[in-house]
């Protein structure tokens, strides 16, 4: 039986040539100019903020799954926050907590670092960084503070 170029024993088509068979990095730069010229004619698909957090939370199961996703330290969480609140409010698009919702942030948060497990003792439980929750609470007072322009009222 002879074969024919281009295709495997199977049948199906297995060209050494085209844009499949190129090298990654290739690959990003042709896809790359592409992108920039659907931008330029103004084709190119613009995400609403759900299809771009959809797409991230596939890509980011993804890496999970595969292991190759990143890990932040608590450092470089902090700093992508605190980047991404600064675009926000530059932006017009961050929200502005009210107390209550403020108080149920923290309150979430505080859950979470223990493990979920509700303090007990009226609130004068330790946080899981060993601080008491007086202290954590001053701690977010203080935060709320500064981020309403140093406690000034509006």
């Amino acid at each position: 039986m002879t074969q024919q170029r281009g295709t495997s024993s199977s049948g199906q088509g297995k060209s050494a040539r085209g844009f499949a068979s190129m090298d990654e990095a290739k690959q990003r730069e042709i896809a790359s100019k592409g992108g920039h010229a659907a931008h330029q004619k103004g084709t190119a698909h613009e995400f609403t903020p759900e299809e771009a957090r959809e797409a991230g939370r596939k890509g980011g199961q993804v890496a999970h799954e595969r292991g190759t996703a990143h890990e932040f330290t608590p450092e470089e969480a902090r700093e992508a926050g605190r980047k991404g609140g600064k675009a926000a409010h530059e932006k017009g698009t961050a929200h502005e907590f009210t107390s209550e919702e403020a108080r149920e942030a923290g309150r979430k948060g505080g859950k979470a670092a223990r493990g979920g497990k509700e303090e007990e003792g009226g609130g004068k439980g330790k946080s899981a960084s060993g601080q008491s929750s007086e202290h954590m609470a001053e701690i977010g007072r203080k935060g709320g503070q500064h981020s309403h322009g140093g406690g000034k009222k509006h």
